[in-house]
């Protein structure tokens, strides 16, 4: 079956609990951190990791009238831990906590990600193989061209996809990055090795320099990555909606027991989870657009990144998430139809295998601009009259005089269009069956 979401998870990382759940691990990290120096005596920093929690419809209650999160969240945490809160964001400015706490998240997000990345080249891999000997037509601008395998068509999404997935692993260490360097980035007022022992807890790497908040070139390569991924994606979707068409039926998205197509017309069976995915993916690359405008802040700092992020950050990994799971299902349930795949290859009375004609020609001498010529009035004759291009061929005198009846059926093979296909998933699947 094709599930309508399956990752709450994914959901649960970006709610305000979770967000405020992130700043606190910052906090505590970095009392940790400052007591290995000295600098918070032991029986104080007990107390505090004992008691430091927070409420969230308190914080919102707080920054009511403060106007201001953190501050509203780091009030709320010093009514639960009392006198010992003093020793809480020693040194630290804002942007330290949401900052990490964000990079947090998106690694945690990233991680996710990676996991549906790998579900759905499982899928497609075996489909591919499944169809590696499928024969059907390959198309260039949605005009009959030569030969394909299905597998072949799967295999080229597959080989995308892990791309992309090396794309994912490089955007998500990208952005998991930490920051704990004060108001300007010059830690005047916090040493660099609490930062260095803050990252090393929360499994992020420092920030080589930084001003008061992390650059955004690291989440622009985040969110563009998710977006060539939903765009690979789409590429899938589109496809599978032509190859749906009722013209050509060539493979179906599953239309499960009770389903229904269409309030009006009870015969419908609609490609809705590929439409989906493609409106999805409009999306996810708008999200992509807005992460580049954060790019250039004012100076040390400026908050207008703020804003797009906390729409951004769940949106756009939640939608990929989502998008991620949809098309394996997809792909793993896909119905295909290898003798419509075979009928629409018949279809043109054997112009698929022009190029192959005029091939031969100039290999018996003929002049190119004249082998094309022959074959290409023949081939007018098949989409204006229906006739069988083998049998044009045979009756023109020019054709004829270069090549024999037997040497014209040698040159109308399948097996001739598909003798690479095993070479070339030897490339995408590195030999493994």
């Amino acid at each position: 079956m094709i599930e309508r979401y399956t990752r709450p998870e994914m959901g649960a990382l970006w709610t305000q609990d979770a967000k405020y759940q992130t700043w606190l691990d910052v906090e505590l990290a970095a009392c940790r951190a400052l007591a290995a120096q000295g600098r918070i005596p032991a029986e104080n920093l007990q107390e505090i990791e004992a008691r430091a929690q927070f409420d969230s419809a308190r914080i919102e209650e707080i920054e009511r009238e403060v106007k201001h999160d953190v501050i509203a969240f780091l009030t709320s945490v010093a009514e639960f831990v009392g006198p010992s809160s003093r020793y809480i964001h020693q040194g630290l400015t804002s942007s330290d906590v949401v900052d990490t706490g964000f990079a947090v998240q998106l690694k945690q997000a990233g991680e996710m990600l990676l996991q549906g990345m790998d579900r759905l080249l499982l899928a497609l891999k075996k489909r591919a193989f499944e169809h590696k000997d499928t024969v059907m037509m390959g198309r260039s601008h949605g005009i009959h061209a030569e030969p394909v395998t299905f597998g072949l068509k799967i295999a080229v999404w597959y080989a995308e996809m892990q791309r992309n997935r090396q794309r994912l692993v490089e955007a998500v260490e990208a952005v998991s990055v930490g920051m704990l360097s004060g108001a300007v980035g010059t830690f005047a007022n916090i040493d660099p090795a609490i930062e260095e022992a803050v990252c090393r807890e929360l499994g992020l790497s420092p920030e080589p320099a930084s001003t008061q908040v992390i650059s955004r070139d690291r989440h622009a390569q985040f969110f563009n990555t998710l977006a060539v991924i939903a765009g690979s994606i789409e590429k899938i979707a589109v496809e599978i909606r032509h190859l749906q068409r009722t013209e050509v039926l060539e493979a179906e998205e599953p239309f499960t027991k009770g389903q229904k197509g269409s309030s009006a017309m009870p015969h419908k069976r609609n490609p809705i989870l590929s439409e989906n995915l493609t409106g999805l993916a409009r999306l996810v690359r708008g999200y992509a657009g807005m992460s580049l405008e954060n790019i250039a802040l004012w100076h040390e700092r400026d908050i207008s990144h703020s804003s797009v992020e906390r729409v951004i950050g769940p949106d756009a990994t939640i939608t990929l998430d989502f998008m991620l799971h949809r098309v394996s299902g997809l792909m793993e349930n896909l119905v295909v139809y290898p003798e419509n795949m075979l009928r629409n290859l018949n279809q043109m009375h054997g112009l698929i295998f022009s190029q192959r004609v005029l091939l031969a020609l100039t290999e018996k001498g003929a002049l190119r601009e004249d082998a094309y010529r022959w074959v290409q009035r023949n081939a007018m004759r098949v989409w204006e009259g229906g006739e069988d291009f083998r049998a044009l061929l045979a009756a023109d005198p020019e054709v004829s005089a270069k090549l024999s009846a037997a040497e014209l059926d040698d040159l109308f093979s399948l097996d001739y269009h598909t003798k690479n296909i095993d070479r070339i998933f030897s490339r995408v699947f590195a030999g493994e069956a």
